[in-house]
């Protein structure tokens, strides 16, 4: 039992150790790359910033994932901010992209951008195009535009139609069905 008590002892010893060595030296810092609005559509705006570039705040923004290419970081507002902004690219495809910005002393950092396509149905005209084509309302359709189709579809009606008037005639003269 001393033996099985030691082992373990040993191993959590070992594994809490390991754990203490594998922490970054810089004690954990999160200093990323704020990308804002973190989701956009093509077209949008994009502003950046990051503290990670110190008092001089320069960097080089570089979106090119997203297919913007590269932008400029320059001191934000806030100390020790960098700040930038790029457009992203109306060709742009949904998904998430990484945006990396590398500061002046050659700190590297990340932020990721999701690309979504704009909403379809929003009832507005986008970039003053107005809507166009046939409206998915689930009324008539069915059979498509072929003038064959059609006309198979308005005969069977009319087979219908007539057969219902003339089960409806015979019941009220009362020779039944």
């Amino acid at each position: 039992m001393r033996r099985t008590a030691r082992l373990l002892t040993g191993t959590a010893l070992a594994v809490a150790t390991a754990g203490l060595i594998a922490l970054p030296a810089y004690g954990g810092s999160t200093v990323s790359l704020e990308v804002s609005p973190s989701a956009a559509v093509p077209g949008g705006d994009i502003i950046v910033s990051t503290a990670a570039c110190g008092t001089n705040g320069a960097a080089t923004g570089d979106a090119s994932a997203v297919g913007a290419g590269t932008f400029p970081l320059a001191a934000g507002a806030r100390e020790n901010d960098a700040v930038g902004r790029f457009r992203v690219p109306p060709s742009a495809q949904p998904g998430t992209y990484e945006i990396v910005a590398k500061c002046s002393p050659g700190t590297r950092v990340t932020g990721d951008l999701t690309v979504a396509m704009p909403a379809a149905n929003s009832g507005a005209p986008h970039d003053g195009v107005q809507p166009h084509g046939h409206v998915n309302t689930g009324v008539g359709g069915a059979l498509g535009t072929d003038p064959t189709k059609t006309a198979a579809g308005v005969a069977a009606l009319a087979v219908a139609a007539a057969g219902g008037t003339w089960l409806l005639h015979r019941r009220a003269r009362g020779d039944g069905i």
